[in-house]
């Protein structure tokens, strides 16, 4: 029987092994100091290694063995909560292999060892899991219960959800489960697994700790009494576990007074196995860890662009721009510059504001913004888009800035609308309300009617050689047929792109290149 045990523990083992970093890096509760997927990977090895000793063979022996090698190789909050639910299951299985019964026990004992129960933890999974046993489940079925819990934590903690993790102690618990059972069926353990999902800045930078040590150690004595112990350390700090027995009790404590704690301990029993960690320390780890991460998974560059209408957004988004919608003035604010640029997963960011009033705004969003960001200053949704076809994401922003200034300096823009004030300009003279054909922001025609203002416009663009023409109609467009039709008659080599745009103020908006 031993060795049948040992190799389902030896399965244990493997699984969160696999997983420890995984687990460690989903570790924000109770606090952010990335050590879950350790101290549970430490706690079952402990298990492991006692059993690779000589030691008793009967089913009875073999629990009173297991469990004790688990209280006193727990580590951690999750490890000692994982030590009674090693605990309660044991307690279970020495004289039953009832597997509803063994799991309930499990859940119990987990819940009566922690003071103040939270929902969405390693507590949550024990108990789905010991649901699904008790209403007939294979062990299999009883995973993916706990697999689906697990999922469901990041709702039912605002910390996890405030982070967009799962927790880690429910998460590292079905590990350990999902070993046993490949160790039963044969089946190999999965790879290890990552996250599902990048992480966000928010899962990388948590609170500190109230307190600055995890504390934790065993008293041994003859009559120890646990809860007196505990009513003790309680004045000391939080996060607080006394579990075992008369003879042997665990002690977890988060504290900024170690010796006091140690020495309370001391006045009880013999003290051992202690383990002092700065959680201060160790979060900055994670932090640093995690920031490498997500500085390794994201793009090199990404561009955040202004526009109007809902043809140029999905245009500006199908190039694989971050877009803000300029509204019907084209004038977004700072701020809201800003929270576009800090949102992007990008390690820096080319902002082009696509309006000559918006520029200003974009560089004082770049100076405010949380990661090296540069702005292109495009004065049209036309140039925009110019710029954007040179932009390359896997170089950074100011290897981009060179070509994407040749590609708007390359392109001339053109646009037709409806003169809101009288005009005249550059010899041309537009009375308000008529037609005004515009050239690289300039006036150069004016009239009653849209066809001749536009082909006006048109003969100003195409008067050097160009190779393609792009048409981002308005969202009130005009008829373009008769124009397009001539165009192919008198440029055949020219390339024609029509798109709805949308956007107000003007009907055409122009591109040649």
């Amino acid at each position: 029987m031993r060795s049948t045990v040992r190799e389902l523990v030896k399965g244990a083992r493997a699984a969160i092994e696999t997983s420890r970093r995984r687990i460690d890096d989903l570790n924000v509760y109770p606090v952010p100091d990335g050590d879950t997927g350790t101290n549970l990977t430490l706690t079952v090895r402990a298990i492991d290694e006692a059993l690779h000793k000589e030691g008793p063979d009967d089913r009875a022996g073999l629990a009173r063995e297991i469990s004790r090698a688990a209280l006193m190789g727990a580590r951690g909050n999750s490890g000692v909560i994982l030590s009674q639910i090693v605990r309660g299951a044991t307690d279970s299985l020495a004289v039953s292999d009832d597997l509803a019964r063994a799991f309930r026990s499990a859940s119990d004992a987990a819940y009566r060892a922690v003071k103040k129960p939270v929902e969405g933890t390693m507590l949550t999974a024990i108990r789905s899991m010991a649901d699904a046993a008790e209403h007939g489940g294979d062990l299999a079925t009883i995973i993916a219960r706990g697999e689906d819990t697990v999922a469901r934590t990041r709702e039912m903690l605002p910390v996890l959800k405030e982070a967009g993790v799962v927790d880690a102690g429910a998460a590292g618990l079905v590990e350990i489960v999902r070993g046993i059972h490949a160790a039963l069926t044969g089946e190999a353990l999965p790879p290890a697994q990552e996250l599902e999902e990048p992480f966000r800045v928010e899962a990388v930078h948590q609170e500190l700790s109230r307190f600055r040590y995890c504390t934790v150690f065993i008293v041994e004595g003859e009559t120890l009494d646990a809860d007196e112990l505990e009513t003790e350390l309680e004045q000391l700090g939080d996060s607080l576990l006394v579990v075992g027995d008369r003879t042997a009790l665990k002690v977890h404590l988060h504290t900024d007074d170690p010796g006091r704690a140690l020495s309370l301990g001391v006045q009880r029993g013999t003290v051992g196995g202690v383990e002092i960690a700065n959680m201060h320390e160790q979060t900055a780890e994670r932090e640093e860890r995690l920031l490498h991460a997500v500085a390794d998974d994201l793009a090199a560059c990404a561009v955040v662009a202004v526009t109007t209408g809902a043809g140029n957004r999905a245009l500006f988004e199908s190039l694989g721009a971050i877009v803000v919608e300029g509204g019907h003035t084209m004038n977004p604010s700072t701020a809201e510059l800003v929270a576009a640029i800090d949102a992007v997963p990008a390690r820096e960011v080319i902002v082009l504001p696509n309006n000559g009033n918006v520029i200003m705004a974009a560089e004082q969003a770049a100076e405010h913004a949380s990661r090296l960001t540069r702005v292109i200053p495009t004065r049209s949704l036309q140039a925009g888009l110019a710029a954007l076809v040179a932009f390359d994401a896997s170089t950074g922003a100011d290897a981009n800035g060179e070509p994407m200034r040749e590609a708007v300096a390359a392109v001339a823009t053109g646009a037709v609308t409806i003169a809101s004030r009288d005009v005249q300009l550059n010899g041309v003279s537009v009375q308000k309300g008529k037609w005004l054909g515009l050239a690289d922001g300039e006036p150069v025609a004016g009239g009653e009617s849209f066809e001749e203002v536009a082909r006006a416009v048109l003969e100003r663009l195409l008067a050097e050689p160009r190779g393609v023409l792009t048409f981002l109609t308005g969202d009130e467009p005009p008829a373009l047929e008769a124009l397009l039709a001539e165009l192919h008659g008198s440029h055949p080599e020219l390339e024609l792109d029509v798109h709805d745009g949308g956007q107000p103020h003007y009907p055409l908006l122009l591109a040649a290149e």
